[in-house]
């Protein structure tokens, strides 16, 4: 029980489920925007709702108007699989575009400030040595002209 309480505690989870809240949301609006501007667009050449592209694989397809089902033939409904490919395409454009990218910009920035700062602290610790050998070369030079040692 203990292992199971410090897994959810340990942050990984919470940023999770914000993701999730997030991106159900996220989902909800390239949804809108699909059906809103993509499919009528595409409608400007064919129908309006871009589910309703089917071919029929056997014998001529018949829907029931009620229900939309078909109760005759095999329909192919790619125009809902174009629909889902569309919203996919969007949501990862949108996702690498307005977060991903520039995630990444920022860590190579911030990559790049690191390294920066260990050239100057390697700098640093490449002066104190030499100093630090000319105070001991002094040091040595002055016991070796006759000063006396304490």
């Amino acid at each position: 029980m203990a292992g199971f309480k410090a897994f959810l505690l340990r942050g990984n989870v919470i940023d999770l489920a914000i993701a999730v809240v997030i991106g159900a949301a996220f989902t909800t609006i390239v949804n809108s925007v699909v059906k809103g501007v993509i499919n009528p667009l595409v409608g400007a050449f064919g129908t309006k709702d871009l589910n309703s592209y089917s071919s029929c694989l056997k014998g001529p397809c018949q829907f029931d108007e009620k229900t939309g089902e078909a109760v005759s033939g095999i329909p192919i409904m790619w125009g809902m699989v174009l629909s889902a490919v569309l919203s996919f395409i969007i949501t990862a454009a949108v996702v690498y575009f307005l977060m991903v990218l520039p995630m990444a910009k920022v860590l190579a920035k911030r990559a790049q400030q690191d390294k920066a700062k260990e050239g100057v602290q390697e700098t640093m610790e490449i002066s104190e040595l030499e100093v630090l050998k000319e105070i001991r070369d002094a040091l040595i030079s002055q016991r070796g002209t006759g000063h006396s040692t304490p």
